[in-house]
């Protein structure tokens, strides 16, 4: 008696994952195994990919479109908490990991599996975002990892597979590790795990290098309801499309790309390069948008709560009793942040130039220093004795001691 009679596999046709089929089968003794494989709008032609499950032994192969469901139901929540781990990276690969354990164990519930398994290794974050997503969407159901146990390298992989008729690699393409949906793209390995060596053009896809972007300026203008980005240049877009445009747009004039080590959850520094130009920008955009619509103390507590936030969905922590309730406060904060933010993208740069709302907290007849001036000038003399006033006895106390 193996591990578990049926298992429900992610799934994405690359090496590793084709090898667990028979890997489970004939070392686990897992008898029946169902891969499924997600369309996050990656780009990939996914038949190819459903039958090659198939081939490599697979009782039935699974491929879902969540396109819709990524965007909207992971995407804006992270958009409208400005999520950025480490200030920089927008968790573009990070926040499918939630989704597709979902599906898991929606598949796993539905075909009567008992196991959900994926082809992580030990020495990143996706083993940790899987295995603590599923325990906390079916805490009763077993998590496979045969990649994470096997103590094979590459090359006994690839062997190992061609023994049960998985072929290997025509070549290797690319000395890159590679992870694409509709967010971007995630570069690793190869060269780039030296530090200090400059990414080569080749490793880029979403975004144009400087010297082939255009030479004038491009304005484009984002719309916003309650937090979420829902129109470009005035044109209502769905999720999907707004996202695919903007990638395109910005994209172009060589906006979106980050290069930085990263602390990994598993204690190691990681090199990363990333492609996300839509993502980058419609968190900039948000947050200057509210800053014309929430109060200071609002905006200045939710800084806080932000970087929270994005730790928690790097770390795996989608599911939990205190990602909800920020969830709960950033969607209370969202009601006012509403209106249109304009942006200039030139050279490798997204230069916001202009907002504009309706539920805009900005008074001009306050803010200005002409003629119109409304503030009173004198009330601010007593306001700067009183609010002083804590530090002024406690310079007299220190002078007199």
């Amino acid at each position: 008696m193996g591990r578990a009679d049926k298992v429900v596999l992610a799934y994405s046709g690359g090496v590793d994952t084709s090898v667990c089929i028979p890997y489970l089968k004939e070392e686990w003794g897992v008898k029946e195994v169902i891969t499924l494989a997600a369309d996050l709008g990656q780009g990939d032609e996914l038949e190819p990919i459903r039958q090659k499950a198939l081939d490599s032994g697979a009782a039935e192969s699974l491929v879902i479109n969540a396109t819709e469901s990524f965007v909207k139901d992971y995407t804006f929540p992270a958009i409208q908490a400005n999520a950025l781990y480490e200030n920089r990276y927008p968790l573009s690969t990070a926040l499918a990991r939630p989704l597709i354990a979902k599906l898991l164990v929606e598949a796993a519930e539905k075909y009567g599996a008992d196991a959900v398994a994926h082809g992580c290794t030990g020495k990143g974050n996706d083993q940790v975002r899987f295995d603590v997503s599923i325990a906390a969407l079916n805490p009763n159901i077993k998590v496979l990892a045969p990649a994470r146990e096997w103590g094979m390298s590459r090359e006994e992989t690839i062997a190992y597979g061609e023994r049960f008729g998985i072929p290997a690699p025509v070549k290797k393409s690319s000395p890159y590790s590679i992870d694409r949906n509709l967010l971007g793209r995630s570069i690793e390995a190869g060269p780039l795990e030296d530090p200090w060596t400059e990414p080569l053009e080749e490793v880029y896809d979403l975004t144009k290098a400087i010297a082939d972007t255009p030479d004038e300026p491009e304005y484009i203008e984002i719309n916003f309801e309650r937090g979420v980005p829902v129109g470009l240049n005035g044109q209502g877009l769905d999720p999907v499309s707004l996202i695919s445009r903007l990638n395109e747009v910005v994209g172009a004039h060589g906006v979106g790309r980050i290069d930085m080590v990263e602390n990994r959850l598993v204690g190691i520094k990681s090199r990363e390069i990333y492609e996300a130009p839509a993502l980058l920008v419609l968190i900039q955009a948000h947050r200057d948008l509210e800053s014309l619509t929430l109060t200071a103390d609002v905006t200045h507590y939710k800084r806080g709560i932000e970087e929270t936030y994005s730790q928690m969905i790097y770390n795996g922590l989608w599911y939990s009793p205190l990602k909800g309730a920020l969830d709960a406060f950033v969607h209370q904060t969202q009601e006012r942040v509403s209106g249109t933010v304009r942006l200039k993208l030139f050279k490798g740069n997204a230069t916001i130039v202009g907002r504009k709302s309706e539920k805009s907290l900005y008074t001009p007849d306050l803010a200005t220093y002409g003629a119109e001036d409304t503030f009173d000038h004198k009330a601010a003399e007593g306001f700067i004795y009183v609010w002083g006033l804590p530090t002024r006895v406690w310079s007299q106390k220190l002078r007199e001691s």
